[in-house]
């Protein structure tokens, strides 16, 4: 399963995601993870600014969480 991570390089919530995003992680079912720095494009910056961490599963779909892994929302992606 692949995974959007829209984060910063200095923000200890985006690491804590990410850390808890590969602990749902099995050898059955490997988690890939694309994490974009928002500081790196002022248009994702206006678009997430404060809201970093966010999580997407498919980016043509909404956030799965933002903050704090909603770790119910990923497991029912996990599970499809």
């Amino acid at each position: 399963m692949h995974f959007t991570l829209y984060s910063r390089s200095y923000c200890h919530l985006c690491q804590d995601m990410l850390d808890a995003l590969m602990r749902l992680q099995t050898p059955a079912r490997p988690i890939t993870v694309d994490v974009i720095d928002v500081d790196a494009d002022d248009a994702l910056v206006a678009r997430f600014d404060e809201l970093v961490p966010v999580l997407y599963a498919d980016l043509s779909q909404p956030e799965l969480c933002h903050y704090f892994l909603d770790e119910a929302k990923v497991r029912e992606v996990l599970n499809k």
